[in-house]
């Protein structure tokens, strides 16, 4: 083992028993090997829980708390600890990465997929944002934000690696969430301004939406006249051109997302003192934003002083969870194209939600962006611990499976996906050894993907975890094969995004 042998002792400490409750072997991770001042520490894992050992004397090794061991101690993957960590270890701080490079927002919704997010990444031209949940997927699997954090920090201290990470807190509408985001440490905030746009505005009449339209306060009427009836704006080369119709549907739908995009970003984001990544999407709505719609959205937020490092549009067509797109793929590729001249004109990248096996698109996706783009991904990981769990523990996958199923009404209420059901072969049909090939369906892999949290919280009526235990004890026996996983998907979506 490399240069660890004063921590030998504690490690035959815990294979003797002394920190887990019988004897049993230790898994070292020797990657994490590291030495500040007179301190060392590596990782390890002892009866499925991880440790950090330490040896020596010193501010560090006294801050660390645990359980003295032989001639150190074992302290666990605590809170405290990864605070511990960050003041000692930079690389275990999250940070921000600008406009120059790509990033991919990976997302762990379990807590133990970054190892396989950070082998994945090598050999790419890409950031990995490492810790990414929304308030509604740590609701969904009562986790909250400093346990995402505390993850992503660990997962880079196991893994060694220094060349930089982010945490995005994704999603977040609500300036209560903002708050406590930035508190914690985030280095990245995607905005969602989804709640501000009305639905419906592209199906009125120009009759009807003028009748709104001049409802507003007259010096809005004004200012947005002044500034956009019947000009003609070259973006790159990209002539586009606003007409009554067209702006007065622009106005109604984003003027108020407008001003809350205005707000958070003047009272939060302006007077953070450290690098900051700020994202806005307008998504997360049935409104498809036009390639007009999104330079009015960013022109507007220049000319208000807005410093965005990503957008996120709603594209044509559908980037539905878990699946590949669905859609014409010459319209979106006429209208990416677009889309990522209005980027760069501005200077910020354009962002990609769920971005996850949207293969068909990537290439286009590539050829536009130049390797400058943000790509949200977050549950393909959740599906391939799943296959992993089909592979090796099919008694459970079958469980989770067909309580998928009995629940799919009560996640429709979060997610929206159109899966064929018809599609889906009926589980006594298929045998153990190809329960994996559910996950290469897409109606199946949807009905799994949105489920993930009633699967994960699921109790029986003595109020016992029905599937949690046995889901992240058969990972955990098996994290070598959700890494490989990981690695072989991922790398896909890297490698088809040329990145």
């Amino acid at each position: 083992m490399i240069k660890i042998e004063k921590l030998q002792s504690v490690i035959e400490e815990l294979e003797k028993g002394n920190i887990a409750s019988s004897n049993t072997s230790v898994k070292v991770y020797e990657k994490s090997f590291k030495e500040y001042d007179n301190v060392r520490l590596l990782m390890v894992k002892a009866n499925g829980n991880r440790y950090l050992l330490a040896v020596g004397e010193g501010t560090l090794f006294d801050d660390l708390q645990g359980k003295n061991v032989g001639s150190g101690k074992a302290c666990p993957l605590s809170h405290e600890n990864r605070l511990v960590l960050n003041r000692f270890f930079d690389f275990t701080v999250p940070r921000a990465f600008g406009t120059e490079i790509a990033t991919m927002g990976l997302g762990d919704r379990l807590g133990i997929a970054s190892p396989g997010h950070i082998e994945a990444i090598k050999g790419h031209r890409v950031k990995p944002i490492l810790a990414q949940q929304s308030i509604r997927e740590l609701t969904l699997t009562n986790r909250t934000m400093n346990d995402m954090l505390d993850a992503a920090a660990f997962a880079v201290f196991q893994e060694g690696y220094e060349g930089g990470y982010g945490a995005d807190g994704d999603h977040i509408k609500q300036e209560d969430d903002i708050k406590m985001a930035l508190e914690l440490g985030i280095s990245m905030l995607t905005l969602d301004c989804s709640d501000y746009i009305p639905i419906g505005i592209d199906a009125k009449s120009l009759e009807e939406v003028k009748i709104e339209f001049e409802k507003l306060p007259l010096e809005v009427q004004d200012y947005y006249n002044e500034r956009y009836l019947n000009q003609t704006f070259d973006v790159k080369g990209l002539a586009i051109s606003f007409n009554e119709e067209t702006l007065v549907k622009y106005v109604l739908e984003y003027n108020e997302a407008l001003k809350y995009m205005v707000h958070v970003y003047g009272e939060y984001i302006s007077k953070l003192d450290r690098d900051f990544d700020f994202e806005i999407s307008i998504d997360e709505t049935e409104t498809i934003t036009s390639p007009m719609a999104h330079f009015f959205v960013a022109n507007e937020l220049t000319s208000k002083g807005v410093k965005v490092n990503s957008l996120a549009p709603r594209f044509c067509g559908e980037f539905q969870k878990g699946i590949d797109y669905i859609g014409d793929v010459k319209q979106f590729e006429r209208e990416l194209s677009e889309h990522a001249l209005i980027a760069e004109y501005f200077g910020y990248k354009l962002s990609i939600h769920s971005g996850s096996d949207k293969f068909t698109v990537f290439p286009i996706i590539a050829k536009y962006t130049k390797g400058v783009v943000h790509v949200k991904t977050a549950g393909t990981n959740w599906l391939e611990a799943v296959r992993v769990i089909a592979e090796t523990n099919p008694d459970l996958y079958r469980r989770m499976h067909a309580f998928a199923l009995d629940n799919l009404d009560e996640a429709l209420k979060y997610y929206h996906i159109t899966p064929d059901m018809n599609t889906i072969a009926l589980l006594d049909s298929v045998s153990d050894e190809n329960l994996a090939d559910y996950m290469n369906n897409d109606a199946a892999r949807q009905v799994l993907h949105v489920t993930y949290g009633l699967i994960l919280t699921a109790k029986d009526e003595n109020g016992e975890s029905l599937f949690k235990e046995d889901f992240f004890k058969t990972l955990d026996e098996h994290e070598d094969e959700y890494t490989r996983s990981l690695v072989l998907h991922i790398g896909k979506h890297l490698d088809t995004l040329g990145l």
